[in-house]
């Protein structure tokens, strides 16, 4: 197995010159005010944990749990310190000294067994509504009533039927009624939360694709992009995941223009993770450099690589009531991909675009740990990110990321801000759909 228990610390930690540029824009230092959960503050740790002179204990591990991963640290650093591979290196060595909870072990296991947890997620879209009641937008449900173990959080809906399993592989678009005629074809590497909780994400690409005339391969045989693995220090799940969904790419490769992938976090995953991951396996990482060209996030591909803006701009005049949306920045998309041009071009052609104060401050998901052993941190962060989106008043709030949707939907909930957050390929797909009903 590929991985890093021998990442040399020191060497990043004698790198750091404690300029200090990264504290303004850590999400974790924004929020506790603490050196130690800083960048540099987790820097230090590390190399101190090199040295022999700070033991891997609980405190320590503690600690290095609150980081949010979300690379502002990495974007700002003079020298662009890898803080967040240190992070995820370290998390390794953690699991490795004292487990991962059980409840992750078993999330992990499904990630990689898609018919389990297909059934899984089946139970619970049939059970749901026992506890459950959609929001008003349908996306998302909360509690009834008040159960210590969901604190009345909103979560994303549980589709009866996943995305995956909706649709035949292959879907012909090039002789589909008034399409703009590319006569290209691309699979969809749809992500978990848009195969299982927002079922809509895919749904309104394949209508984007459809008006392009652009044919669809559903790739049925995509498993997890590993990244929930990844992020929590279970780096045996990551290997079997990635080398699994290589094969799986390389079996359809040279028969597609392109593999889209919707989710910024899947997306920055398979672009940039698998390759570092794999650092140690050369074969493999030649394998992942291959796929590479042909890997896009959705947006940049429609955006750059299509005639979708020339048709949106076209059918802009018959949108009689322009709504207003403002786009939130996804960490993995903006700092780790450099995405943030190409889904706002898309959006501004029928919605009026307005930016909030910080589009790119980080919404506060930070993955399964933060969500379950910490989630007062990413519930403040998530207030000041709702209270900021409220400031716009704008009708919708986007982002190419379901993490960012279920993160921000139930922060909005919590502040009681009536804003409903639509990916930006739904409101794209609303656009059309408005135009061509």
């Amino acid at each position: 197995m590929a991985h890093f228990d021998d990442y040399d610390y020191l060497k990043t930690s004698n790198a750091c010159v404690k300029c200090g540029k990264c504290l303004p824009d850590c999400t974790i230092f924004s929020i506790n005010g603490d050196e130690a959960t800083s960048p540099r503050g987790f820097i230090d740790i590390l190399g101190a944990y090199q040295r022999g002179e700070v033991p891997l204990d609980k405190n320590a591990k503690n600690i290095l749990e609150t980081c949010f991963l979300c690379t502002t640290c990495v974007s700002v650093c003079p020298n662009s310190l890898p803080t967040d591979t240190l992070i995820e290196n370290i998390r390794y060595e953690i699991a490795q000294k004292y487990g991962i909870a059980w409840f992750k072990r078993a999330f992990f296991y499904l990630l990689k067994h898609r018919k389990i947890m297909d059934f899984s997620f089946k139970l619970g879209a049939f059970f749901s509504p026992l506890l459950y009641q959609r929001t008003r937008d349908g996306s998302s449900i909360k509690p009834h009533f008040t159960l210590p173990f969901v604190k009345k959080r909103v979560f994303g809906a549980i589709a009866k039927q996943s995305f995956l399993n909706s649709h035949s592989e292959e879907i012909d678009f090039s002789k589909s009624k008034n399409n703009l005629s590319e006569q290209k074809k691309v699979a969809i590497f749809i992500g978990c939360l848009g195969n299982y909780n927002y079922k809509n994400v895919g749904e309104s690409l394949l209508v984007i694709l459809e008006k392009l005339g652009i044919s669809a391969k559903i790739a049925k045989g995509q498993k997890c992009c590993g990244a929930p693995a990844y992020f929590t220090g279970d780096f045996a799940s990551v290997d079997v995941l990635i080398r699994q969904n290589v094969e799986y790419f390389e079996s359809f490769i040279d028969e597609v223009d392109a593999i889209l992938i919707p989710e910024a976090t899947c997306g920055a995953m398979v672009l940039e993770d698998w390759k570092h991951f794999m650092e140690k396996d050369l074969e493999l990482k030649q394998r992942i450099e291959k796929l590479l060209p042909k890997i896009y996030m959705a947006t940049q591909y429609l955006e750059s690589k299509t005639h979708l803006v020339e048709y949106l701009k076209k059918i802009q005049k018959n949108n009689q009531q322009i709504k207003s949306v403002t786009y939130h920045d996804p960490c993995h998309a903006r700092k780790v991909l450099g995405i943030y041009q190409e889904p706002r071009k898309l959006l501004e052609q029928n919605y009026q675009l307005i930016e909030m104060a910080d589009s790119s401050l980080c919404c506060g998901f930070g993955g399964v740990t933060m969500q379950t052993e910490h989630f007062e941190l990413a519930s403040k962060v998530g207030s000041k990110k709702a209270k900021m989106i409220q400031k716009t008043q704008a009708d919708f709030v986007a982002a190419e990321c379901s993490a960012c949707r279920m993160q921000l939907t139930n922060a909005l909930h919590q502040e009681q801000v009536e804003i409903t957050f639509l990916h930006p390929l739904e409101l794209i797909a609303k656009a059309i759909q408005e135009c061509n009903p």
